[in-house]
């Protein structure tokens, strides 16, 4: 017997729906229209977005907040309770960020408010690994056991 599982989870979806928990007191029934702008910003307010679109907004207009100059050698990876790790492009730039960490946090928490940024972590570029690969010995150093 052939079981198609989509099918089960869509019918047990549709058989679990929940109902709409909106009272009819709390809608507004008007014949005038309203904007999408006002019914999108109580949307965001019902739902507590606020924070998440704030975050979004941070990635999104990264080079914006940052300048072009330094977003061209680095980029946001993610941002998880109040830490924002930062890839650079090099070691050196990632020095250099970790030196105008402060002004660079300061720069971010004014740019993209709503957002919760505390503290920043820089991360350079991540280096070959010799652990695995074709010619590779267990228990060797890796490369640094031919240079005596």
């Amino acid at each position: 017997m052939n079981r198609d599982i989509a099918r089960e989870l869509f019918r047990s979806y549709r058989g679990h729906r929940k109902k709409n928990t909106t009272d009819e007191s709390e809608r507004v029934k008007s014949d005038e229209p309203t904007q999408l702008n006002s019914i999108l910003n109580e949307l965001v307010e019902a739902r507590s977005w606020r924070q998440g679109i704030a975050e979004g907004n941070l990635f999104s207009e990264w080079s914006r907040i940052v300048g072009n100059e330094i977003a061209n050698h680095c980029e946001p990876i993610t941002l998880f309770e109040g830490k924002l790790t930062i890839k650079a492009e090099s070691t050196a730039w990632a020095t250099q960020l970790r030196l105008m960490d402060e002004s660079l946090l300061k720069t971010i928490q004014q740019s993209s408010p709503g957002a919760v940024v505390e503290n920043l972590q820089i991360i350079g570029p991540t280096a070959p690994s010799w652990r695995r690969g074709l010619r590779t010995i267990r228990g060797a150093r890796g490369p640094r056991d031919t240079y005596g």
